[in-house]
């Protein structure tokens, strides 16, 4: 029999928590959006008309005030308000994640159209995803822009906070292991390739509420593996980061950084010594 002091204070913890949001109905909001946004994602054709497309956003207002009743004291506005501004921005959505996916077909020679993309993609989902979050986040609609970004980081290996800026025709190629921090600021035509790290250099908690994470500015490429650090950062404008660089420091427009490291390649048939270890 457990004890009952023990128990107490599960009960407690049980009571006080009771009017959160639910995973499973914010995950299933987000992609009911993607699916009226995009064809791509539904089962089955459901839209037979404008009439259903109408219908179906009607009802995932109706969803979306729901989701708000429980945080209705920590909202700005009614849930019913929060609700219907977010709907508001939904056509900007749309054309930001069109964009995100036409950035995609140009950036990588593997990608076939617009179409691969939205189906197959995981960063369009990761972006996709983002760009919902953001906007209620905006909103200031607490938890659930963060339980959503974390949907999309459980699918996808890719952890995009929802409080950073990201401009538009954004490609992420590959993306897994990629983490954006909350106070990033990500210019027009930016690429990631999987393995970057936007990050703080420290993690205080102090400095919450500072612009602790970098900002990238337009049409810069950053491949895999580089970690950039602190809010003071700035990548200049038309720069390309290379591969697993350490970066610190601000870059001017037009740079091009890169980790230079010693590669020994040899084809000698004779017995070398090697590192021997276990894993």
């Amino acid at each position: 029999m457990s004890d009952q002091f023990f128990i107490s204070r599960l009960y407690q913890s049980h009571a006080s928590h009771r009017n959160l949001p639910q995973k499973p109905e914010v995950y299933y909001f987000a992609e009911r959006i993607l699916e009226v946004l995009f064809p791509h994602f539904l089962a089955e054709n459901r839209f037979s008309s404008e009439d259903a497309v109408s219908a179906q956003l009607f009802q995932l207002n109706k969803d979306l005030r729901k989701l708000l009743q429980p945080l209705r004291d920590q909202l700005r506005e009614s849930p019913a308000e929060t609700a219907d501004r977010f709907f508001e921005t939904l056509p900007v959505i749309y054309e930001l994640l069109c964009k995100d996916a036409e950035a995609i077909v140009l950036e990588d020679p593997a990608a076939a159209d617009t179409t691969e993309v939205i189906l197959t993609y995981p960063g369009f989902f990761a972006i996709g995803i983002y760009r919902i979050a953001h906007q209620l986040c905006g909103l200031g609609v607490p938890l659930v822009p963060r339980m959503l970004t974390e949907f999309a980081h459980q699918q996808t290996g890719i952890d995009i906070h929802p409080g950073a800026g990201i401009g538009e025709y954004f490609c992420i190629d590959h993306g897994t292991g990629i983490v954006i921090g909350q106070t990033t600021v990500i210019g027009n035509h930016v690429k990631l390739y999987q393995g970057v790290t936007l990050g703080a250099v420290s993690v205080e908690k102090t400095l919450a509420n500072t612009k602790r994470h970098p900002t990238i500015e337009d049409h810069v490429v950053i491949y895999a593996g580089a970690t950039i650090l602190g809010g003071n950062v700035v990548v200049g404008h038309h720069s390309v980061i290379g591969g697993n660089v350490w970066l610190t420091e601000s870059v001017q427009p037009y740079s091009k950084v890169y980790h230079k490291s010693q590669i020994k390649v040899s084809n000698n048939r004779k017995h070398e010594e090697y590192l021997d270890f276990y894993i």
